[in-house]
C-alpha cells in the first residue's frame, strides 16, 4: 500500500511540474519607456513625471471610487496636484498611445 501512495505522489509531482506558469507581466510595447513619478508620496503641490521621450502626456487621476478628480495635459514634466486632498489615488498617464497606471499618495 505504501508503494502505491509513493507511486501516486511521484506521478502527481511530475504532472504538476509539467504545468507551465503564466506570467502577468506587461509586454515592453505596452509600457512607457523610462517612466518615473516623483516624489511619491507627494508632500508638495507638485509631482514630476518623466519618461524617456518626455513627449506631451495626458494625465487622469482617479479616487478610490473611480471618479475622475483631475484631468490635464502636460508638455513639461511638472504636474500640479494642489487641488488634491491627502489620500491615495490612481494616476493614468498616456504618452504617444501608450498608457501606464500608477498609485499616487498625497500627504
Amino acid at each position: 500500500m505504501k508503494l502505491i501512495y509513493t507511486a501516486l505522489l511521484l506521478v502527481f509531482s511530475l504532472a504538476m511540474s509539467a504545468q507551465e506558469i503564466a506570467t502577468l507581466q506587461p509586454s515592453d510595447s505596452d509600457e512607457i519607456a523610462g517612466f518615473k513619478l516623483y516624489p511619491n508620496p507627494a508632500v508638495d503641490d507638485v509631482v514630476y513625471i518623466t519618461t524617456q521621450k518626455n513627449a506631451p502626456k495626458t494625465i487622469v487621476i482617479y479616487d478610490v471610487f473611480g471618479e475622475v478628480l483631475l484631468q490635464d495635459r502636460i508638455l513639461t514634466k511638472t504636474l500640479s496636484i494642489a487641488q488634491l486632498a491627502s489620500g491615495v489615488y490612481v494616476m493614468q498617464v498616456t504618452e504617444e498611445n501608450k498608457t501606464i497606471a500608477r498609485k499616487l499618495v498625497v500627504k
